[in-house]
């Protein structure tokens, strides 16, 4: 068993690991919090087989015997304060991943986040740590143009940098979790690198949506928490226009203040958390309120110059004007669709 948890990045990591393992000749089942869920896995189960699992903190906090091999925390940050009753508490429940693992397993750590480290501190597993520190002494790091495991031995090169087609720098962070998974279970380089050759991304995780006049579409719904939005935020540049909003989960949409100043950045804001979104960043940017993802999406295209960026981020919970992230993100790129043939059409007018 190998189970992946964290704030942000956790299907991708569960789906490239699982990926990664595949290519490296391992009979693999993919699922938990995406996919299926691991009880229905059990009649396609074997001595061999090897079960990757996106495990979240609603699912952790009432485990018993839960023990993976493998266990990955990527990050903390807060998030679904409105099922939790505070930060500690979201928090005990993440760290849970490690409770009954024993000295045989592995506890893999992000060493770039203090809390996340802070969580593994009473882990019994082996610890390897991963990150984007080049001056990392020992994990998985980046280190020049590759993702290497680096030891008392020196340094293994496991991925390069060049293979990795993922839109956000931030995703990075996520191939080189996914190559610490690998390792630990054996899975030569070049299989590692041919399986990350060959992903594009999941869909609603900072997916091209479409091009419209010049003006690149790109849908992030799955950034459904504060730190998540930050992340997508920070991989575009000047002038990026952030659809936002939703069903407020916590956290403070503050820390999505100064990303968006450095870019001067537009938002035009959706859904329940509109009041907050305009009180938070109100006065400091251009804010935009809209009734429904169709106007959104129009408001942003003709706030946009050709060039820059529209990309749905909502930093919130979509259950008050969608069925989940899926849909959202869904309707979002039809809207987009419909805008390029509108586009089209008033051009050959």
């Amino acid at each position: 068993m190998v189970a992946i948890t964290g704030t942000k990045g956790k299907s991708t990591t569960t789906t490239l690991a699982g990926r990664m393992l595949e290519s490296g000749g391992h009979h693999v089942l993919v699922g938990g919090n995406i996919g299926l869920a691991l009880s229905a896995q059990v009649d396609d189960s074997t001595e061999e087989t090897i079960h990757v699992v996106e495990a979240s903190s609603f699912q952790l906090e009432g485990i018993e015997t839960f023990r993976p091999w493998i266990a990955v925390l990527l990050n903390f940050s807060p998030d679904h304060l409105d099922r939790h009753a505070s930060v500690e508490e979201y928090a005990s429940a993440k760290r849970r991943i490690f409770e009954n693992q024993s000295v045989d397993d592995w506890a893999v750590v992000n060493a770039d986040d203090p809390a996340a480290m802070a969580m593994g501190d009473d882990a019994r597993a082996q610890r390897l740590l991963f990150s984007m520190d080049p001056d990392l002494p020992g994990g998985v790091t980046v280190s020049g143009d590759q993702i290497v495991r680096r030891g008392a031995g020196g340094e293994e090169p496991l991925v390069p940098l060049s293979s990795i087609r993922l839109l956000g720098p931030h995703l990075v962070a996520d191939v080189v979790a996914a190559a610490a998974v690998a390792w630990i279970a054996g899975v030569p380089s070049s299989a590692m690198t041919r399986a990350v050759e060959r992903f594009g991304g999941l869909e609603h995780a900072l997916e091209l949506a479409g091009d419209v006049g010049g003006v690149r579409f790109v849908n992030d719904s799955k950034a459904t928490n504060v730190e998540a939005a930050r992340r997508a935020i920070e991989s575009f540049g000047e002038g990026v226009i952030v659809i936002m909003g939703g069903r407020f989960k916590g956290g403070s949409l503050d820390d999505l203040r100064a990303p968006l100043e450095r870019r001067r950045a537009t938002v035009v804001a959706i859904g329940e958390a509109r009041p907050l979104i305009r009180q938070a960043f109100g006065g400091a940017l251009a804010v935009h309120e809209s009734g429904d993802m169709s106007a959104a999406v129009r408001t942003a295209f003709a706030l946009a110059v050709p060039g820059a960026t529209v990309v749905l981020a909502p930093a919130c919970a979509s259950f008050d004007m969608f069925r989940d992230y899926a849909e959202r993100g869904r309707v979002f790129k039809q809207e987009v669709s419909r805008l390029q043939e509108e586009w089209i059409v008033t051009r050959e007018q």
